[in-house]
């Protein structure tokens, strides 16, 4: 992972944090450990959050960079910023293909992540880039 750590943009004290993630699987657990790192400086903000947000936050972040891994190839770019009553999630990744929601089936056996993150947060929104897309999310910190 190369990291790009930007905790605040040098004109606004929003939380944020910033990565670029980069070598496949690897990606995945160290995703995780920017939630952490954003936890840590919503709390030094003296910012409430429900006391299942940052597990909530690890799964939907597991997720997209998860589907990072398996259907985008090279680097990707996650951000966590405070927005309002939210945490905004955005991971951007250099792949062509878009995310495929596919209607819900308790039978089907995996496949299942971008309905899960549907759920937590309400609505995934894709955004073109110039190269690639970013997938971001709201997630509600109570």
């Amino acid at each position: 992972m190369t990291s790009a750590y930007r905790p605040d943009s040098t004109t606004s004290s929003v939380p944020s944090v910033e990565r670029d993630l980069t070598g496949g699987s690897e990606m995945i657990p160290a995703s995780r450990d920017v939630v952490r790192e954003f936890v840590a400086r919503l709390r030094e903000a003296g910012v409430a959050l429900a006391g299942t947000f940052e597990d909530s936050a690890r799964l939907v972040v597991s997720e997209l960079v998860t589907n990072v891994v398996r259907h985008a190839p090279g680097p990707s770019r996650l951000r966590m910023t405070l927005r309002g009553d939210s945490a905004e999630i955005a991971v951007s990744d250099t792949g062509e293909g878009w995310p495929t929601f596919l209607p819900r089936d308790p039978l089907r056996i995996g496949r299942h992540g971008l309905e899960i993150v549907t759920r937590l947060c309400g609505e995934v929104i894709t955004k073109p880039g110039e190269i690639g897309k970013t997938v971001s999310v709201r997630l509600p910190l109570r």
